[in-house]
């Protein structure tokens, strides 16, 4: 038990130097938050990824303000089958590695549902792209989930 509080009574310095900026509490709380992380595409780069590999009916709706900051635009794209829908996620994830060519670390996107392949969701940081089966898209309507929550409400009316 003492080792631990000998361990614990090191000068700040000491557990810099450790490679632990952030341990003490009271210097995490002083430090800056980091930025957040860049932008893996920006909106204009998955529009052209996009319409390269011939997705439909491709929506773009903002949701900066309504997102609680996690994302800017959500993108939702259509695919023709289960295999089209899977090329879109692989171009976008193809375009980043390209854009980060060089560089001595990829940053690589989130990808969920490929194994499934009818909806699957890339998140490049300021623009997520919903790429869905057509099928698929019809029945979850996402577009409508989010511009019911875009429009304000309307007040009851009385008859």
């Amino acid at each position: 038990m003492s080792a631990i509080t000998k361990c614990r009574s090191l000068p700040t310095s000491t557990w810099r130097h450790l490679g632990f900026p952030g341990f003490l509490r009271h210097e995490s709380a002083a430090s800056p938050s980091p930025p957040p992380p860049p932008s893996l595409l920006d909106l204009h780069e998955v529009e052209k990824v996009l319409t390269d590999v011939k997705a439909g009916d491709v929506r773009v709706i903002p949701v900066g303000g309504r997102s609680g900051g996690w994302t800017d635009f959500m993108v939702v794209a259509s695919g023709r089958s289960a295999w089209h829908v899977r090329n879109i996620a692989q171009a976008l994830v193809h375009k980043v590695k390209q854009k980060q060519k060089g560089s001595e670390r990829l940053q690589l996107p989130s990808v969920e549902g490929v194994k499934g392949g009818n909806w699957i969701v890339i998140d490049s940081g300021t623009v997520i792209v919903h790429a869905l089966e057509e099928k698929a898209r019809s029945y979850y309507n996402l577009e409508g989930l989010w511009m019911k929550e875009m429009s304000p409400e309307e007040p009851d009316q009385k008859k």
